[in-house]
């Protein structure tokens, strides 16, 4: 179909000049459909940044960001967001999703190919792509340079003016013995040691080149969380501070002393296989925040929605509690949901305290009988539902937390990044009320005293904020303002759209390549069909006597393995989660067809 145009609020990236896609005509237009608050958004951004390089005079990359939450919606968040996440491409915002309505977008992030005609070629969702794209754009060259009617020359992209302030977003920080403070200092790619006034630096680790090196000219990329470890410990591992370097997708090691980094857990390549509770990988997917639990590192692993933990005696690796099904759904290690965890606190009677973002809640984890035995969760109502409310825990709202910290009394002060405020959750009473307020996206919290330290992401800086008695708040409930998706009542055909690119083929001899995980909110929303099977298409059954709206939690990955090799062929996996806001309507369709990679 002829591609629509492309309209919302403004456009960055541009030198403030407004792109339409007859302007674009004769180049391979991609549009990025992402949020900023996406970790699988960050994973595409990455993901095309050698396609960009390599396609440069006749790929144009189109972010268009569709925001999920209201702070996404503002104006100067977006702005912050494609300068923090290093976007290098023209955006459009989007505020009112008009675009994303235009391309029956579902899901974050979806990848829409227009070719230089103006049609689209090509629709996918999640991670992953990279390869077929590559693929693809090959074959859109050779079609349309042989037709005339590829354009080749530079692209409409202004870089705007960089930036020059001390730190640069910020993620987090911790205390260090000698009375200074060590921080991550994200967008420039170091850690930063600061004196007890916040702002006086002492040095810097890492080179500030965005990479993986080790030695003590390291570099690091996008790191955030930190901890310390037990001084026994480090005297054995010859290192002091665990770094969660997020887009290296490793956990690195800090010797304090003269600022020398190792490399301790993942290769530097995004972990994109699912790993079960117990298990292992060399791999790791977006680590956010590290603890010391149960004389372990925890890991708040973000990319793929789980709790991870690393033994610095033994360089081990394992899944403490997740499915890797994006959520919000409590029990046991191996049945629980989370949703981009971000943040970690342990309280003294051993809990481990979960920002977990994407569903705007806090999580406990049990520690015993044993360690992760039970997830539960505090506050928070599902990944559709945020806003800014204090009171009894079951009716409070957060907007994408990023970090939590335990208080002198036992209660978590919680990072409300979204609301720009700090909240307290009391465990005792099962209440929540307001700290601070009218702060730039904090994105950590370390008590300090009588104070507490805040990382004020947005303002790159951080900041003293004595604890006082809580407030309280009563402020708009949101959802999500995704439109609802009409079916009809009974039973329901799904379908994943997916075919492989040009020189791959789903390889069955092993086996089907496919899998298939379906899951509702609430659960009582499906009689049949949820559950984890091979496969791209099933049958569900809505309950009859169930609720008439709810959420259909789809996820799927395939592997596509390349043509003529036999066994030693090359194979890709693409994945993706859908989280659908369904309606059930008499007369509506009683089919879902989504589509991983449709061409």
């Amino acid at each position: 179909m002829r591609a629509p145009e492309l309209r919302g609020r403004r456009w960055l990236n541009t030198g403030g000049t407004e792109l339409s896609l007859a302007e674009l005509r004769g180049k391979i237009v991609l549009l990025d459909f992402w949020t900023f608050c996406c970790v699988n958004c960050l994973h595409v951004l990455d993901e095309l940044r050698e396609l960009e390089k390599r396609y440069a005079d006749v790929l144009v990359t189109v972010g268009v960001h569709s925001p999920k939450f209201v702070h996404e919606a503002d104006p100067d968040a977006v702005e912050a967001a494609v300068e923090r996440y290093g976007v290098h491409h023209p955006v459009l915002d989007d505020p009112e999703l008009t675009t994303w309505d235009a391309y029956a977008a579902r899901a974050w992030p979806t990848l829409v190919v227009v070719d230089p005609n103006g049609y689209v070629v090509a629709q996918m969702a999640g991670e992953g792509h990279a390869h077929g794209l590559s693929v693809l754009v090959e074959e859109l060259i050779a079609e349309h340079a042989a037709a005339g009617t590829l354009h080749r020359g530079d692209g409409p992209y202004v870089p705007p003016p960089a930036p020059d302030t001390a730190l640069r977003f910020p993620g987090k920080v911790i205390s260090l013995p000698s009375g200074t403070f060590l921080a991550s200092d994200t967008a420039h790619h170091q850690l930063v040691e600061l004196e007890a006034d916040l702002v006086a630096k002492r040095r810097r680790i890492g080179s500030g080149e965005r990479g993986l090196v080790d030695g003590t000219v390291a570099r690091f990329a996008e790191p955030q969380g930190l901890v310390l470890l037990p001084a026994p410990v480090a005297e054995h591992v010859g290192y002091d501070v665990v770094v969660a370097d997020s887009v290296n997708h490793a956990l690195r090691g800090v010797r304090l002393a003269d600022g020398a980094v190792s490399t301790l857990a993942g290769t530097g390549e995004q972990l994109r296989t699912r790993v079960d509770v117990g298990d292992g990988a060399a791999e790791l997917s977006t680590p956010w925040d590290v603890a010391w639990w149960d004389d372990r590192v925890v890991v708040a692993m973000a990319g793929n929605h789980q709790l991870w933990s690393f033994d610095p005696l033994t360089g081990a690796t394992a899944v403490l509690a997740g499915t890797t099904n994006e959520g919000l759904r409590d029990g046991a290690p191996g049945e629980a949901f989370f949703a981009q965890p971000s943040g970690l606190a342990v309280s003294p009677d051993g809990t481990l305290w979960v920002a977990d973002s994407e569903t705007s809640a806090v999580r406990a984890v049990a520690a015993a009988p044993a360690v992760g035995a039970d997830v539960a969760t505090a506050v928070g109502q599902g990944l559709f539902d945020f806003g800014f409310r204090d009171g009894p825990a079951e009716e409070a709202l957060l907007q994408h937390p990023l970090a939590v910290a335990v208080l002198p009394d036992g209660s978590v002060a919680v990072a409300d990044t979204y609301n720009g405020a700090v909240r307290r959750y009391d465990p005792a009473t099962r209440t929540v009320g307001t700290l601070a307020r009218d702060l730039r996206e904090p994105s950590d919290v370390l008590v300090d005293g009588d104070d507490l330290i805040v990382v004020e992401s947005a303002a790159h800086r951080l900041v003293r904020v004595p604890i006082p008695a809580s407030t309280r708040v009563d402020g708009a409930a949101h959802r999500v303002r995704r439109a609802r998706t009409d079916l009809a009542p009974g039973e329901l055909a799904l379908r994943i759209g997916f075919t492989p690119p040009t020189g791959q083929h789903l390889d069955r001899r092993f086996g089907d390549p496919t899998s298939l995980t379906v899951a509702a909110s609430p659960p009582e929303l499906l009689a049949e069909g949820a559950g984890t099977s091979p496969g791209l298409e099933r049958t569900l059954r809505f309950a009859p006597d169930g609720p008439a709206e709810g959420v259909l939690q789809v996820s799927v990955a395939a592997a596509a393995c390349d043509e003529g090799d036999g066994v030693f062929a090359a194979c890709h996996r693409y994945q993706q989660d859908w989280g659908i806001p369904v309606r059930l309507t008499a007369g509506a369709p009683d089919e879902l067809a989504l589509d991983l990679r449709a061409v």
